[in-house]
């Protein structure tokens, strides 16, 4: 993928995020619900790992050095990594603290009643229309890159991390606000408060259930992921394509950024091929890769002979037949 369609479903997810938790904390003074204080963490949590998203994009556009010769790919894949632990940590956490202190509180307090509801009401209903928006941005770009795969596919099998992120943010957050929203119905028709209290664990479980997919995901990456098996068989057979090449003896692939992929294979020639004919069928063979597979920068083909693979058959010339 591209990384402008990632940064503009990430600026979309900002913007909402950062008003939206403007919202939910004046919400939160006029009612004291946990549940709309959960939610504004939530919300200044997000916005947080949207700007962290965009560090990682800027940082990672830094030219090679010396020291990191295949440039700073990764660092897309390490701030994403720091997004996941910081959802879980102030999100999820904090969630399930507050909503614990919350249903003690209500059970100690029986008589307590939530003030101007009507303020959470108005604010929630509001939220879920500005986090509507932001998600849809999200599933139009991710349309845009995610070609025949299934939504989930494209989350585990996704190299370049924002879009996953911001997708599962955004469900996240939209279903955060139906909990939440829930939440203070119950706790307005049945006068019991400890329903807040539910509804704001129930905000935290959902994040720390994201949090984790989210950390598994970008930790993969952040190791060294290779090409899916599919894309490796069609590296494969364009090597094999090239007259020069017998066939592959081994492959490694593996992403060092979103947008850069390296490959490095041995390669099985005839022991009567001429050096200029190996380099030749070696330029063909990268330009082949090349074709298919654009972000293959950087690509390293170590030519070998074979002796367990028969030779190439060779033109000759006809044998003339005997006059008469």
């Amino acid at each position: 993928m591209s990384a402008e369609g990632g940064t503009k479903a990430i600026v979309a997810a900002l913007v909402a995020n950062l008003g939206i938790a403007t919202a939910k904390f004046v919400a939160f003074a006029f009612t004291s619900s946990s549940s709309m204080l959960a939610e504004g963490i939530h919300s200044v949590a997000d916005s947080g790992n949207q700007g962290l998203l965009l560090l990682g994009g800027k940082r990672a556009k830094r030219a090679r050095t010396p020291q990191h010769p295949f440039g700073y790919g990764r660092e897309r894949y390490f701030y994403a990594f720091v997004v996941a632990v910081v959802l879980f940590t102030i999100g999820a956490v904090f969630s399930l603290y507050e909503g614990y202190h919350k249903i003690d509180h209500a059970l100690h307090n029986k008589d307590e009643k939530m003030s101007s509801p009507g303020w959470a009401f108005g604010v929630l209903i509001i939220a879920i229309i500005m986090e509507s928006f932001s998600f849809r941005t999200a599933i139009k770009e991710s349309n845009a890159v995610r070609g025949e795969r299934g939504w989930w596919q494209f989350i585990r099998r996704s190299k370049a991390p924002e879009l996953p992120v911001i997708l599962l943010e955004d469900l996240g957050a939209l279903v955060g606000l139906i909990l939440a929203l829930l939440g203070v119905t119950m706790a307005v028709l049945t006068g019991n408060l400890v329903w807040d209290g539910v509804g704001t664990i129930a905000i935290g479980v959902l994040l720390a259930t994201i949090a984790i997919i989210l950390a598994i995901e970008t930790k993969s990456l952040l190791i060294g992921e290779g090409a899916d098996p599919e894309a490796e068989e069609r590296i494969v057979e364009a090597l094999e394509s090239v007259e020069e090449v017998d066939r592959v003896i081994h492959i490694r692939t593996q992403y060092v950024g979103p947008e850069e992929m390296l490959i490095a294979a041995k390669i099985a020639v005839q022991h009567d091929d001429t050096a200029a004919e190996v380099a030749r069928g070696i330029d063909a063979a990268e330009a082949k890769i090349r074709a298919q597979f654009p972000e293959a920068r950087l690509i390293y083909l170590e030519p070998a002979l074979d002796d367990a693979q028969p030779k190439r058959p060779t033109s000759t010339p006809e044998t003339p037949t005997p006059s008469s």
